[in-house]
């Protein structure tokens, strides 16, 4: 049923283009867990939401094969940059070709390192930001990122449903649940945001910060 609705839903909205589609089919070939590239759907939204935003400075938590990055460049205006941080540097080798390669690499900055100790390292005040790396740190990594957000601004959070396993006892005991529910805790009760969580896919909150 839900791959149904899935091939439904990406039939009844914008193509997501051949270069995307080629990346997300070579990250589901050549990478572990391929899954996690936004893929058809999340990419056209995430492209929508920058377009609605219209954010000049973008920063990234966790670039993995680079489809998202590309997405949200895509809705950028002009002069408008994505900076995407991947802590993993075995990623590199696959992941920049694929950025440098798309028609909108002049958009993206893509380096290797801690986005949570390097991206306040950079001067910039960042019209939106969009975590999607460890799950287990998505606490820290939210408030070293919350002081360089501009009033107003937005922080998208990926995967804060996790499958569904937050409200599963069966992961009580997982440090990747444990750290989307701890996460998921902080922002509810954070009277310097506004927040909401959409269903979609495995879950992706939309922070305002006030």
């Amino acid at each position: 049923m839900t791959d149904t609705l899935d091939q439904y839903l990406c039939s009844h909205i914008d193509p997501e283009g051949d270069y995307l589609y080629r990346l997300y089919r070579a990250t589901n070939i050549y990478l572990l867990h391929g899954r996690m590239a936004s893929g058809h759907l999340q990419g056209r939204l995430l492209k929508m939401l920058v377009e609605m935003i219209r954010p000049m400075n973008i920063l990234e938590v966790g670039t993995f094969s680079g489809y998202s990055a590309i997405c949200m460049a895509e809705g950028l205006p002009e002069g408008g940059k994505v900076y995407t941080f991947e802590i993993n540097d075995e990623q590199e080798e696959f992941t920049r070709p694929w950025i440098e390669g798309s028609p909108v690499a002049d958009r993206i900055v893509f380096s290797i390192g801690d986005a949570a100790v390097e991206a306040p390292r950079l001067g910039i005040t960042f019209d939106m930001a969009f975590i999607d790396g460890d799950k287990r740190t998505y606490v820290e990594t939210y408030e070293a990122l919350l002081p360089i957000i501009r009033k107003g601004g937005f922080i998208l959070a990926d995967n804060t449903l996790w499958d569904g396993h937050v409200t599963d006892p069966a992961y009580d005991r997982d440090p990747q649940t444990l750290g989307i529910r701890r996460f998921n805790d902080v922002i509810a009760n954070d009277s310097r945001v506004e927040k909401v969580i959409l269903p979609l896919r495995d879950g992706l909150t939309l922070i305002r910060v006030r």
